[in-house]
């Protein structure tokens, strides 16, 4: 597990993490890279990060906090086609949550996902997320951590 860790998107990675590709039907599940990244220009709270295995950038995330209650989300989390089933995912999420938690010091994490990505939707359940019977504005499901 400490081989999985997060770098800052800067110019010296950001060319690799618009790479990132996800695999054929998973597109309709979560944004690309490149959208992330321009929702993170236009939106100064969020904290956009490549994941690395060793030395090898295998995946991206985004988090970040907002208004007076510091609702904290993670809000994308991305491993690439040639990376996933290999437990990379649960990995970073756990990290991540470590991370997030600290940084914003908040006990509550929430996350959203599209109804029909069911793989999203059993990792994240059998991590301790839970369903809060919302939807983001979006229409994706809202699920909450609390540590």
């Amino acid at each position: 597990m400490r081989d999985v860790y997060f770098r800052n998107i800067t110019t010296s990675n950001e060319s690799a993490a618009r790479k990132i590709a996800l695999k054929s039907g998973q597109e309709e599940f979560i944004e690309t890279v490149d959208e992330c990244l321009e929702e993170a220009t236009t939106y100064k709270g969020w904290h956009p990060v490549a994941i690395y295995h060793n030395e090898e950038m295998i995946g991206f995330a985004m988090y970040g906090s907002f208004g007076p209650n510091k609702d904290t989300w993670i809000d994308r989390i991305i491993i690439d086609e040639n990376y996933q089933g290999k437990g990379y995912g649960r990995i970073a999420m756990k990290k991540l949550i470590g991370i997030v938690s600290r940084k914003f010091e908040v006990t509550d994490i929430y996350l959203s996902i599209v109804e029909e990505n069911r793989i999203a939707f059993n990792l994240y359940k059998s991590m301790g997320f839970e369903y809060i019977n919302e939807r983001d504005p979006n229409g994706e499901l809202i699920f909450k951590y609390s540590i």
